[in-house]
């Protein structure tokens, strides 16, 4: 069974509230879930997101793969690290210019 981190709509008409939940892969947006992780409330500014980042690591290491909202989301929330951040470039010291070496003779080919 492949499993989805992803979004569940709950609330009322214009006053929507999503649920972050963990699901199969193959059941519709809001019907059979594995576990409630958190939820996101976009409309207050700022908007309020509350995730069990142990649990959300949990299904992560079990293969589980966020949606691209719910990667946004946990990004934010400091819980994952974005795939691609490079660590910031240390400050080495400039390489030392060595002359070149001079060509050697060459030797005549007998």
């Amino acid at each position: 069974m492949s499993v989805k981190i992803r979004l569940a709509r709950v609330g009322k008409n214009k006053r929507a509230i999503w649920h972050i939940v963990v699901s199969d892969t193959r059941s519709a947006r809001d019907k059979r879930i594995i576990e409630r992780i958190g939820f996101y409330d976009p409309k207050p500014n700022p908007s309020i997101i509350e995730v069990k980042g142990d649990r959300a690591l949990y299904w992560i290491s079990k293969g589980g793969k966020p949606s691209r909202t719910v990667y946004v989301l946990l990004k934010k929330k400091g819980i994952i690290q974005p795939a691609n951040k490079k660590a910031a470039p240390q400050a080495a010291p400039a390489p030392e210019t060595a002359p070149a070496p001079e060509a050697a003779p060459e030797s005549p080919k007998a």
